[in-house]
């Protein structure tokens, strides 16, 4: 016979999570020109931890999962021009690991509940403000060290899109921007690998092939 603690411990658990996942939602946004809106703040966003299939398996804020190295859904995006460059940003200084290093357009999570191609169409309209339709390149997972202190361990769904719109970044996320072509970043990294993310040092040796089709088509 079942007892009654049972249920109400389940209870108590769904509502918990569902707490965590208004939290999660939360976002804090400011207005900018043309109606363009910008989360502030994505310190305390939650992400979504998976396992190595990929499904999830629970929720945990962002900085405890990348201090303690919890596998997590992650996106990121390669945006391209009409000449087949590619779009680098560099991540603000003040980020709290990876600060002031190159890296692809933009990368970020998606939050408890949201797809991944929304997730990644938002962002880049957060970080670089820009807009345009995406589509998937490849999925990565990867572990490594990122700092003394963080651990990305991820499975990041890649995403790419066209666009010859000139950002207009978040200060607040990037310091500087510039396009170059696949050659060029191959050149650069092998010169100064320590100017760019592990994440994109690791796209760039181990799917440069999709990423030469995608941007030479």
């Amino acid at each position: 016979m079942q007892s009654r603690a049972q249920p109400d411990r389940r209870r108590r658990r769904t509502e918990a999570r569902r707490t965590q996942i208004d939290v999660a939602n939360r976002r804090t946004l400011s207005h900018e020109p043309g109606g363009r809106r910008t989360r502030v703040d994505t310190t305390h966003d939650y992400v979504i931890l998976v396992d190595r299939t990929d499904r999830e398996i629970g929720i945990m804020q962002k900085i405890d999962a990348h201090r303690l190295g919890r596998c997590h859904r992650a996106i990121s995006v390669l945006i391209r021009d009409a000449a087949g460059r590619l779009l680098l940003q560099q991540r603000a200084a003040g980020k709290y690991h990876s600060g002031g290093l190159w890296s692809n357009t933009c990368c970020s999570h998606p939050l408890p509940g949201e797809e991944t191609l929304y997730a990644a169409t938002r962002r880049l309209g957060e970080e670089m403000g820009i807009a345009a339709s995406l589509s998937p390149l490849f999925s990565m997972k990867y572990r490594a060290r990122v700092s003394d202190q963080f651990i990305e361990s991820e499975i990041v769904h890649v995403f790419g899109g066209t666009s010859d719109e000139p950002p207009n970044p978040n200060a607040s996320e990037v310091e500087g921007w510039r396009w170059m072509t696949l050659a060029e970043i191959k050149r650069s990294i092998l010169e100064r690998p320590q100017a760019y993310t592990v994440w994109f040092r690791r796209f760039i040796e181990e799917y440069e092939e999709e990423i030469e089709s995608f941007a030479s088509a």
